[in-house]
């Protein structure tokens, strides 16, 4: 990775941090800029622009196992106390549902806003309902659901499972999905924002894909471990992923990703990349490493600029703002940041 003085630097001049002592399972920004962290042992942990100290709710009785932004302002946790709660950019927690031993393992909410509608994965059912909590409507797949993901228009939402991947017209009133069938365990799932394409992680340390224009397959191997984040650029151009000791990233264009060598950035150390999270508006990926080092690299340069050194345990979550100016950071051992990049 790229040398320097200081690989702490940016975070010790623009971040904010705090230990949570507890597992950061993930960590996402509302709309104003406030990061919640999302804890193993149930908390959600707000940090406020401007605010030196960090809100702390108790907001499920055991694990919070998903977190994602509302954008009704605030968030969406799922846990596995059966809860899927929203919870406001004040900290006020509303249930709109309660599965009770079930685990609420993902959420999500689409992300243009116009469909107005919020869902949470229980088994095999991803449950959906409408902008002020009503229930609309259960999506039932052939078995439990490993991940969701919308288009950016969220007017189609993926969900991962046993076997393949279903897509679905969220708004349809026959409720027929789209069924993409592969043999084996897809652990989770990402959707090309112009809905071009559907790729899912698999257990095999690979990735499987379907082009939905063609009904193409692509696979995409050759991790030495297991790919925890997947994400498409805001253009689709690139598939970025973990699970190498590298930042992987898959071309779809000119012909791609089948036939194509993908680029690897910020490798070299084999310390596993453990975590990423594409920038919203430009093509630049942050990443998280085993060791605990976090970097931000530039796709079209190839540029990698140090975030965070190692020495704070792997990273398990990573987020940026709306604007790509903050990002989020959590790691296994329950440290977690907020880093500043707008221009002082």
């Amino acid at each position: 990775m790229s040398a320097t003085v200081n690989p702490d630097n940016i975070l010790q001049t623009r971040g904010v941090q705090r230990g949570l002592d507890a597992w950061v399972v993930a960590a996402a920004f509302n709309r104003d800029g406030a990061c919640a962290f999302a804890t193993g042992d149930g908390r959600i942990l707000i940090a406020h622009k401007g605010v030196a100290d960090w809100q702390e709710i108790a907001a499920h009785d055991g694990g919070v196992l998903s977190l994602a932004t509302d954008l009704s302002g605030g968030w969406l946790s799922g846990g596995d106390d059966g809860r899927f709660l929203r919870i406001a950019a004040d900290g006020a927690i509303t249930e709109l549902a309660n599965y009770g031993m079930k685990w609420v393992e993902h959420v999500a909410a689409a992300p243009d806003g116009k469909t107005g509608v919020v869902v949470c994965t229980v088994g095999k059912f991803v449950h959906v309902f409408a902008a002020d909590g009503k229930m609309l409507k259960s999506l039932e797949h052939p078995s439990s659901v490993t991940g969701i993901a919308f288009d950016l228009k969220g007017k189609r939402l993926a969900a991962s499972h046993y076997n393949g991947a279903s897509v679905w017209f969220v708004a349809s009133k026959s409720d027929n999905p789209k069924r993409l069938e592969w043999k084996g365990s897809h652990t989770g799932v990402a959707m090309h924002p112009e809905a071009e394409a559907v790729v899912t992680a698999m257990q095999e340390n690979s990735l499987h894909g379907w082009r939905l224009t063609e009904t193409q397959h692509m696979r995409m191997t050759g991790y030495p471990s297991k790919t925890n984040a997947i994400g498409f650029t805001k253009n689709g151009k690139w598939l970025a992923s973990s699970g190498a000791d590298s930042i992987v990233l898959w071309p779809f264009f000119g012909g791609g990703p089948m036939g194509k060598a993908p680029t690897e950035l910020a490798g070299g150390d084999d310390i596993i990349c453990t975590m990423i999270a594409v920038h919203p508006l430009s093509e630049v990926v942050a990443a998280g490493f085993a060791d605990g080092m976090v970097v931000v690299a530039d796709i079209s340069s190839s540029r990698i600029l140090p975030v965070a050194d190692s020495g704070r345990g792997p990273i398990s979550a990573l987020a940026w703002n709306d604007n790509g100016t903050l990002l989020g950071i959590g790691t296994e051992t329950g440290f977690a940041a907020v880093v500043d990049f707008s221009k002082k």
